[in-house]
């Protein structure tokens, strides 16, 4: 909404998120050699300084360039979280033999994280409504460098005995490289899925194409990462079975179809469907991992799910949700497959 109110045009906010993309490829797998080499927390810590500088850059310098500077920022800051969470996360269960947990607390994470959106939304028309941009601005600024405050409390169990060396950057690299090759299967179907969350960045942009007035958009939407919500809860508690993935893309391109405010609704169930296959996915991945570069691993699933949303991307321009969702339903066979 702040790039379209800014003048930007469709094909300029997909450039955009572009730019995010291809930042994530150059840096995803090198920073996840250096979430394993040095400190997942440090990542983690780094990491809000990192989007915070980016939100900022939209603030002061709210142009095409700016955007694009503080996607590099946010890029930056997202390839340092992502894999460090999710390993300093299961090594810290397994450093009590409950890496058998991992799936129900990966689930209650998402779960949290999506259900936070609502005050989130309720917050955002808020601020619109008292300082506009601006203010909304500045405040999700503090909430990334609270987040990095928050990190600096998080334990990181050790690696490795003291008597080991300790292996160097390139090598840490090589050895999450390598270890990504015998489980390729469940890497790809990581790299697929969750490609499909790029699409999340346009959820307002469609909320305004189907008629909903642009101060209600955030309201509107709150439904949306409440099923996401309540389809992550449920993978921790319910097995992965049929077309699930197949079946959310079916909702979308509905919805797409019908193009009203109603359509909303069916959006929401689109996104609690995958969310659920998505916890799914991450998890198999992450017990199938055994080495110690779990968050380089889990880099190169990544790096694989970026190279996938320059196609979500790309799509949208084609033809907005209805060629997201016909993407979704390719994406379904293939993991169907793996």
């Amino acid at each position: 909404m702040l790039f379209a109110d800014s003048g930007l045009s469709d094909a300029q906010i997909s450039v955009l998120l572009a730019v995010w993309s291809l930042t994530a490829v150059v840096f995803e797998v090198p920073s996840g050699a250096v979430a394993d080499r040095f400190s997942r927390r440090g990542s983690l810590v780094v990491s809000g300084v990192l989007q915070a500088l980016g939100y900022a850059a939209w603030v002061v310098f709210p142009s095409f360039w700016g955007f694009a500077a503080g996607f590099v920022l946010w890029g930056l800051g997202g390839t340092l979280q992502s894999g460090a969470f999710e390993a300093l996360l299961y090594d810290g269960l397994a450093a009590n033999g409950d890496e058998e947990r991992y799936g129900r607390l990966k689930a209650r994470v998402d779960t949290i994280e999506l259900i936070a959106q609502v005050p989130v939304a309720v917050v955002a028309t808020a601020l619109f409504s008292l300082g506009g941009y601006r203010l909304a601005g500045w405040i999700s600024v503090a909430m990334c460098l609270a987040s990095s405050v928050i990190a600096l409390r998080f334990p990181e169990p050790e690696r490795g005995s003291e008597d080991d060396d300790e292996p160097g950057y390139l090598a840490t690299l090589m050895t999450g490289l390598r270890a990504s090759v015998p489980i390729k299967r469940a890497v790809v179907a990581v790299a697929l899925v969750y490609a499909i969350d790029a699409f999340e960045e346009y959820f307002t942009l469609l909320a305004q194409d189907w008629h909903v007035p642009t101060v209600w958009v955030p309201m509107a939407t709150i439904g949306v990462p409440l099923t996401g919500a309540a389809g992550a809860h449920l993978a921790g508690r319910l097995p992965l079975r049929g077309w699930v993935l197949f079946a959310s893309g079916v909702l979308l391109v509905v919805a797409a179809w019908l193009a009203v405010p109603f359509a909303i609704i069916l959006l929401g169930l689109f996104y609690g469907l995958y969310r659920f296959v998505l916890v799914h996915v991450e998890t198999e991945l992450q017990h199938r991992i055994e080495s110690d570069a779990r968050a380089t691993v889990t880099s190169v699933a990544a790096i694989g799910s970026e190279f996938v949303a320059f196609a979500v991307y790309g799509m949208w321009v084609l033809g907005a949700a209805f060629a997201v969702g016909v993407l979704v339903l390719v994406i379904a066979v293939v993991v169907r497959r793996q």
